[in-house]
């Protein structure tokens, strides 16, 4: 599999501070182009004063930052995140992704990614991963995707050890955003009775079927519906889990309890630490009342219940 590389265009006078939130995405360096001062800087270095005409021709105003996604890593989260950072820090940027095509990839990608303990009850096994010994934990088989998510960003830890928590054999689940599906299967691996998944994306629904399939999960006990939100789903739940960025939390939080059954519970994570307070907000609004509260590497995630449910 490639590597996904994501370009950054700010004003000049935002790069310093644009590279710094960049930083944050990957530990391993960025690059970043700056021609504020190319004239100065080439003959500080060289001491000449020839530059090639393509960078005479570089917009000053402008700096562009790459960073670069390895395939075991989830590049809409990387976008999603850097875009609320920006729009946090009033930031005008633009963002695209493209792929680093690479043959030698295609394999060696996955020495990256290993067998992963999560919480206290769960391991996520790579399929092409044997295990000896899982430690007493339930092995999570999964087939990666490259843009849903395996397991290991913090958004799908704090929601999957939220999930821990709440799970019993007569649990319905409802996954709303389900990317892999590995929320929506872990539930069921947790001994939840059913679970429902919904994406937008026909290839995240194919991608959680797969991974419902080869944990040995078909309908009625695991249904991956695809649609936008809840608009084709029916009945109520125990349990509704939401792992997307903080506009679509707020949004949805007006629909969530037709959705859950009395005493049910509202995970939502996904939400940087800057949009902490919008979505508590919402959750004011729409009457939902914060359990508990998670926080790992800027990211958030909150259970919450129906204030009448959490009085």
């Amino acid at each position: 599999m490639d590597w996904t590389e994501i370009i950054i265009t700010v004003d000049a006078a935002d790069l310093d501070t644009a590279g710094d939130i960049a930083q944050m995405v990957v530990p391993y360096g960025i690059y970043i182009e700056d021609y504020r001062t190319l004239e100065a800087e080439t003959w500080d270095i060289a001491h000449v004063d020839l530059i090639d005409e393509t960078l005479l021709g570089k917009d000053r105003s402008k700096g562009l930052i790459h960073i670069y996604i390895s395939p075991e890593e989830t590049p809409a989260e990387a976008v999603a995140f850097l875009a609320e950072r920006y729009k946090a820090e009033n930031i005008r940027h633009g963002i695209e992704t493209k792929i680093c095509k690479n043959e030698d990839w295609e394999n060696n990608w996955k020495a990256y990614f290993k067998p992963t303990t999560i919480g206290k009850r769960l391991l996520v096994r790579p399929v092409w991963e044997e295990i000896e010994d899982a430690g007493g934990r339930i092995v999570f088989n999964i087939e990666p995707g490259l843009a849903f998510g395996n397991g290991s960003h913090e958004t799908t830890r704090l929601s999957l050890e939220a999930l821990e928590g709440y799970v019993t054999n007569e649990s319905t689940v409802l996954d709303i955003g389900c990317g892999s599906g590995i929320l929506a299967v872990a539930a069921l691996l947790l001994g939840a009775k059913s679970a429902t998944g919904v994406d937008i994306d026909k290839l995240a629904v194919k991608t959680a079927r797969e991974n419902g399939r080869i944990n040995g999960f078909k309908e009625p006990e695991f249904t991956v519906l695809n649609g936008n939100l809840v608009d084709k789903v029916h009945g109520k739940f125990d349990i509704v889990v939401a792992n997307i960025v903080a506009d679509i939390i707020i949004l949805f939080c007006k629909d969530v309890a037709k959705y859950l059954k009395p005493g049910g519970v509202f995970i939502a994570s996904g939400i940087i630490d800057l949009r902490e307070a919008d979505v508590l907000a919402a959750f004011k609004t729409y009457g939902f009342q914060v359990v508990k509260r998670h926080e790992s590497g800027g990211w958030i995630c909150f259970e919450t219940k129906p204030v009448i449910d959490a009085d």
